[in-house]
């Protein structure tokens, strides 16, 4: 073989590579936009089972598959721009949670699949037309505020006896709390409670609910789900135990900044599942067709420490019912 030959041959395949490698630099994978309301670093575990669920189905960030993360930090305001530039990446599927993340990037968009992870009355804020056949571009998981909330104050009722008057943390910036406002005004009526509304609309206003908690006599606390008061968890926690406040959260992340109580789904467990949603709607399902989901597992956890801290002796059978104990 002539060396003309083989230079010939070393040219055709180099070129091959080098193609080959092009090929695979341009390829276009998947792209998914995350809009957080809250923060990256409120979000950790959400994120790390999401993309757990993720890699279950057979894809891996940064190899198959692009994440365009974009986060409002607990700002409600800052949503809209947002989710605006999710939608001019043109993305394949936006994942979300939250009413005001939604119905903005619905406002954005009425063509980009839309997937919330966690979210409350979806039918009553025109999000879905049914959990059967949702209509339009979003699907995904709902949390069931309304009867949860009305759990939350059966627990704190029976950990704490005594307390008939307990203050209700919420973001009034959020569409959906005026509905669980209600449903948990229902509740509590029918537990012989009294509830006072300390609701906020910024980081600002948490020193002013704080004290009229206490001109108040407020005598424990119970959150609605919403991504500002995730934001703010450290000095809503470090409030009650300053003050010997009985509490109950939406969230675990508040029980493992030391809080007292929280019920609520496995929410780690909706984030995987919202994964199998992006998954359907990569392959060519709508959005339109996927009902949506309801949470199936559930955990109540009870941190003993916490309740040490304000003088609260629990009584053994709320403890019988908690799934987790923090000693």
């Amino acid at each position: 073989m002539s060396k003309k030959v083989i230079r010939f041959g070393l040219c055709v395949l180099l070129l091959a590579i080098r193609f080959s490698a092009e090929a695979q630099q341009t390829k276009k994978f998947p792209r998914i936009g995350l809009l957080g309301a809250a923060s990256a670093s409120a979000l950790t575990g959400q994120l790390d089972a999401f993309r757990q669920g993720l890699r279950e189905l057979g894809y891996v960030e940064g190899k198959n598959i692009v994440v365009e993360y974009r986060y409002a930090d607990g700002k409600v305001d800052r949503i809209p721009e947002l989710a605006a530039e999710l939608v001019g990446l043109k993305v394949d599927v936006i994942v979300t949670y939250q009413t005001p993340s939604v119905l903005a990037l619905k406002k954005a968009s009425a063509t980009i699949p839309i997937v919330f992870a966690m979210l409350s009355f979806p039918i009553e804020n025109g999000i879905v037309a049914s959990f059967a056949r949702p209509g339009g571009n979003a699907t995904g998981l709902t949390v069931l505020s309304e009867e949860l909330n009305g759990k939350r104050l059966e627990l704190l009722k029976e950990a704490a006896p005594k307390v008939t008057l307990i203050g209700v943390l919420s973001n009034l910036a959020n569409p959906t709390q005026p509905l669980e406002w209600k449903e948990i005004q229902a509740a509590a009526q029918g537990l012989g409670l009294k509830l006072q509304s300390l609701g906020v609309r910024s980081a600002n206003d948490f020193d002013s609910v704080f004290k009229a908690a206490l001109e108040e006599r407020t005598q424990a606390l119970i959150n609605l789900p919403e991504a500002l008061l995730v934001e703010q968890l450290n000095r809503i926690v470090e409030f009650a135990a300053r003050n010997k406040l009985p509490a109950i959260y939406s969230s675990p992340e508040f029980v493992q900044a030391g809080g007292l109580m929280s019920y609520s789904p496995i929410i780690t467990d909706l984030w995987r599942r919202a994964a199998v949603f992006v998954d359907k709607i990569l392959k060519g399902t709508k959005p339109a067709d996927l009902p949506v989901e309801q949470p199936t597992k559930f955990e109540f956890i009870i941190n003993l420490r916490a309740a040490k801290q304000i003088g609260l002796t629990i009584p053994q059978s709320v403890l019988y019912q908690a799934d987790k104990l923090i000693r």
